[in-house]
């Protein structure tokens, strides 16, 4: 019974001394940082890939620290592809102040645009992204990365919806017009109250 106890206490500390070695493990990634979308319609969390994606990420979380998309909207809005946001304030402005230059297109790390990812939205030019970002409300091969022409470049998906996929769903749903020249308008707007960070 001694000897069955003494066992049991030494593989307990063993397997703690383990698991305290592994959480100081300074080999161990960080875990991704996790920021929540305050909207209008209710919150959506995202889970962003910072080793898969670490300029996107990086970018993002800098305009989120700088509170750029405080006040902005989603702006483009397509049932059955995505809803796109944080480049327009209430009153259909482009937000300029605190914009910066375009960035490097992570689409090469050939994470796929599946329903709840996050990707950053560009123009034609692969590397124009800067600060609007979408939301993939359908799995969208045709945003996946395929050749490095400007044709077949993609679109990089640098996170997901963890929680509030609810939210992103009321969001789709809404209605939406044509109005200062932007196609799928919400009717009415669906503001980003603040972007926060949970870690």
């Amino acid at each position: 019974m001694k000897f069955s106890l003494r066992l049991t206490c030494a593989l307990l500390l063993g397997t703690l001394a383990a698991g305290s070695a592994a959480a100081q493990d300074p080999q161990a990634p960080p875990p991704d940082p996790r920021v929540v979308i305050e909207t209008t319609e209710g919150d959506i969390t995202l889970e962003l890939f910072r080793q898969d994606a670490r300029v996107s990420v990086v970018n993002f979380l800098t305009y989120v620290q700088n509170g750029f998309y405080d006040g902005t909207i989603f702006h483009r809005v397509i049932r059955d592809f995505m809803v796109q946001g944080g480049g327009y304030t209430e009153d259909l402005a482009p937000k300029t102040e605190g914009l910066r230059g375009g960035i490097l297109n992570e689409a090469t790390n050939n994470i796929r645009n599946r329903r709840g990812t996050v990707a950053m939205a560009r123009t034609a030019d692969p590397n124009s992204a800067r600060a609007q970002f979408f939301i993939n409300t359908v799995d969208n091969r045709s945003l996946d990365h395929k050749d490095r022409t400007d044709r077949g470049f993609g679109y990089a998906v640098f996170g997901r919806v963890v929680d509030g996929m609810d939210v992103v769903e009321r969001i789709e749903r809404t209605r939406t017009h044509r109005v200062n020249g932007l196609d799928d308008v919400p009717r009415e707007p669906i503001v980003i109250r603040q972007i926060r960070r949970l870690d």
